[in-house]
């Protein structure tokens, strides 16, 4: 299996269509597609709706490993960070979104 490289400006375009509620506010759970789940992503915190079948893969797993090891279980917002920039975030699901 191989890696492709793809430009930012692409992966922010695949990240929209992935993250069609990017930036929202609401927290409620009614606002998160039937598989999918919420993420915060970046200093600004912002969040992303991403496939739950992105945790099966062992890079965003990585993430998520890292983010333990960040934040650990009990993070203040409640809601899972992600600890990277959003233009590493948006390559990785453009990634996994391929």
């Amino acid at each position: 299996m191989g890696i492709r490289k793809i430009g930012i400006s692409h992966a922010k375009k695949l990240g929209r269509r992935i993250s069609p509620r990017k930036g929202s506010i609401s927290t409620g759970v009614n606002d998160v597609p039937k598989g999918h789940f919420a993420v915060y992503v970046g200093e600004e915190h912002r969040r992303f709706v991403v496939p739950i079948s992105f945790l099966n893969n062992p890079l965003f797993q990585e993430l998520l490993h890292w983010a333990e090891e960040e934040f650990g279980y009990d993070h203040p917002t409640g809601g899972l960070t992600i600890p990277c920039t959003e233009d590493y975030f948006l390559c990785l699901t453009a990634l996994l979104s391929s």
